[in-house]
């Protein structure tokens, strides 16, 4: 299949760009712990990609908790960002790849359902906060992913048509935004999300530096 020309890249966060999905394991699997359950396959993907209060609802309901999604969400990040020093790396290739997009003159964007605080912290300790010409987040949209809203809007911020933009995702629920809004959609699943449906995929791939995104740059 052909695609048009990639004329601008953008970026999920977590689990894409970062191993924060290991982090967020780790701190998930404490908090349900503390509450004497254990964190399945199928809740982490049932929350894997979503707004952080749309999947504390659905942890909520699956786990029948009395808390509400922001005294969970508060708890979870206390974990989480104690962790963070200890195990926070970039995913394979992904400096490498924000070198190629560099060289193709292509403007690059983040997309992500966590934060703004949350993204800008991570970005500003690699130092990546310049790089980017567009940072979405969740407080940016009225839905998450998967609904297609995010990506919508970051092809109208890098003036380009969606089906001009490279959308690189770990998650079902982010891919399926990006194929809903019209974008070539890469997947990249990982140990946390390789069971999950990628079949609205344009291509499924390894690593960031896989043979089909950097051809994509080359159009």
């Amino acid at each position: 299949m052909s695609y048009p020309a990639i004329k601008a890249v953008v970026f999920d966060l977590d689990g894409l760009m970062f191993n924060t999905e290991d982090v967020f394991e780790l701190s998930g699997s404490e908090v349900i712990g503390r509450r004497g359950h254990t964190m399945t396959p199928e809740l982490r993907n049932s929350m894997m990609g979503r707004r952080a209060e749309e999947a504390f609802e659905i942890l909520i309901a699956s786990l029948q908790l009395s808390e509400s999604p922001a005294e969970l969400q508060a708890e979870t990040e206390e974990i989480f960002h104690n962790l963070l020093d200890g195990h926070l790396a970039p995913m394979p290739g992904l400096f490498e790849l924000l070198t190629h997009i560099e060289e193709a003159k292509l403007p690059k964007g983040v997309a992500t359902s966590s934060g703004r605080a949350y993204l800008e912290k991570i970005l500003t300790r690699f130092e990546l906060m310049p790089r980017f010409e567009v940072l979405l987040t969740a407080e940016d949209v009225s839905q998450g992913k998967p609904k297609p809203e995010i990506y919508l809007k970051a092809a109208e911020r890098l003036n380009v048509q969606p089906a001009e933009m490279l959308v690189l995702e770990d998650s079902e629920a982010g891919t399926r935004a990006a194929a809903a809004a019209g974008a070539v959609i890469v997947s990249i699943p990982h140990r946390h999300s390789a069971s999950q449906n990628f079949d609205t995929a344009s291509h499924i791939a390894e690593s960031l530096l896989d043979p089909f995104i950097l051809n994509c740059l080359r159009h």
